[in-house]
């Protein structure tokens, strides 16, 4: 089986694809019980027209499809920046074995930095959650994505 860190480059490798059309740049995959990657996703939500366009989502929505089954029992999803409300619920709802995270999202994220929406007691299903791998690389992609924003330039995606 291949570390945290192999399933975290994927994710990154995902970020970067949301940089280069011009979303925030964060991304996501999903991996089975097996190891292989059954998903992947980058944020879209601007040119998708989308709101749950997020990378989350839309690994979840390909691994859905991939497997024939929107429940995704066994499955490990690595994303690059902590999840949201939204994303939180669908983990939840697509039975995710486990959540790893690279950055904290000290706006809006549901795991660590507002709420811990995981540990829930409403919840009928549990998401085992790991954050901070490879949390350097994935909070400097997402600061130079929005320096640049601010300053008028375009971001550089090493």
């Amino acid at each position: 089986m291949r570390s945290d860190e192999f399933y975290m480059h994927r994710a990154l490798d995902q970020a970067h694809q949301a940089l280069a059309a011009g979303e925030v740049p964060v991304g996501a995959v999903v991996v089975d019980d097996r190891g292989e990657i059954v998903g992947a996703g980058y944020n879209a939500p601007v040119s998708s027209h989308d709101p749950s366009g997020h990378a989350e989502i839309r690994a979840l929505r390909d691994a859905g499809q991939r497997l024939g089954n929107y429940r995704l029992d066994g499955c490990t999803l690595y994303v690059t920046l902590e999840p949201c409300l939204m994303c939180t619920g669908a983990i939840i709802h697509a039975r995710l074995a486990r959540v790893v995270y690279g950055a904290a999202e000290p706006r809006t994220g549901m795991v660590e930095s507002k709420a811990n929406l995981f540990v829930q007691p409403w919840h009928n299903h549990r998401v085992a959650v790991e954050g901070g791998v490879l949390a350097g690389r994935a909070a400097r992609l997402i600061k130079t994505f929005f320096a640049a924003r601010r300053d008028g330039s375009t971001p550089d995606a090493s």
